[in-house]
């Protein structure tokens, strides 16, 4: 729910999703799930104008309603349940043999169709998109003890990390035992090891939202016009 240029994470998140023509949402709650499911129910006020009739509870909108089309489900999964138990529990609300699955802290520039198509060419079980990890400390340039240039590295080069925007086949939840199974450890590495998970590269931009500084970076980006990650409206 931190805010970049006025709109929490989890709404730039879903906007990625959504332009790609993916409107439905689980959001698998736990801490702090009260706050947002009073934004969820009051989203289509916040950036609205409407008149209110206070007996009647009528709401008469000024001009555009917000252009957000998406339904959205708020399930309170638990505050001590772990990121495979999470998954588990949001599949259950739904039917779809293939779903997506993202962490809520970060915002990426990936193509979700080109992601989607990747995993529907391999057929295996889950796709995970590999990303450069973003450079935490500037660069400088060198001549002995003189800095000849110094700058911000967008991204550390070589190496991959897993930058979550995963697709899942329901056949993968029964890798994952129950609330206390953590995505990250013996459900991914059995099916790495069943060679049920692949890798889509992503070469673009990526960043999580860990700190204050990498939230200023955010911002920042928001505020030039030229965010990254916001491949809606284009």
């Amino acid at each position: 729910m931190v805010t970049i240029g006025g709109k929490p994470m989890l709404w730039h998140i879903m906007s990625i999703y959504a332009a790609y023509g993916h409107r439905d949402f689980c959001l698998a709650l736990g801490y702090k799930a009260e706050i947002v499911k009073e934004y969820l129910l009051n989203l289509v006020y916040f950036d609205a104008d409407f008149t209110v009739g206070t007996s009647s509870g009528e709401v008469t909108f000024i001009g555009a309603r917000p252009s957000e089309d998406w339904s959205i489900t708020a399930l309170d999964t638990g505050e001590q349940t772990q990121t495979g138990g999470r998954i588990l529990r949001a599949a259950s609300v739904f039917d779809d043999d293939v779903f997506m699955v993202t962490y809520g802290d970060g915002v990426a520039s990936v193509d979700i169709g080109a992601l989607l198509e990747f995993h529907r060419s391999h057929g295996r079980m889950v796709t995970v998109t590999a990303v450069h990890p973003p450079a935490r400390f500037g660069r400088l340039e060198l001549d002995g003890d003189s800095v000849v240039r110094f700058g911000e590295k967008p991204q550390a080069e070589g190496g991959w990390i897993n930058g979550g925007f995963f697709v899942v086949n329901r056949a993968a939840l029964d890798y994952i035992d129950g609330d206390a199974a953590i995505w990250e450890r013996e459900p991914l590495e059995r099916l790495a090891e069943a060679g049920e998970l692949r890798a889509f590269f992503h070469e673009g931009f990526w960043q999580p939202m860990d700190t204050l500084r990498e939230r200023s970076i955010l911002e920042e980006l928001w505020s030039s016009g030229d965010a990254p990650w916001k491949v809606w409206g284009r």
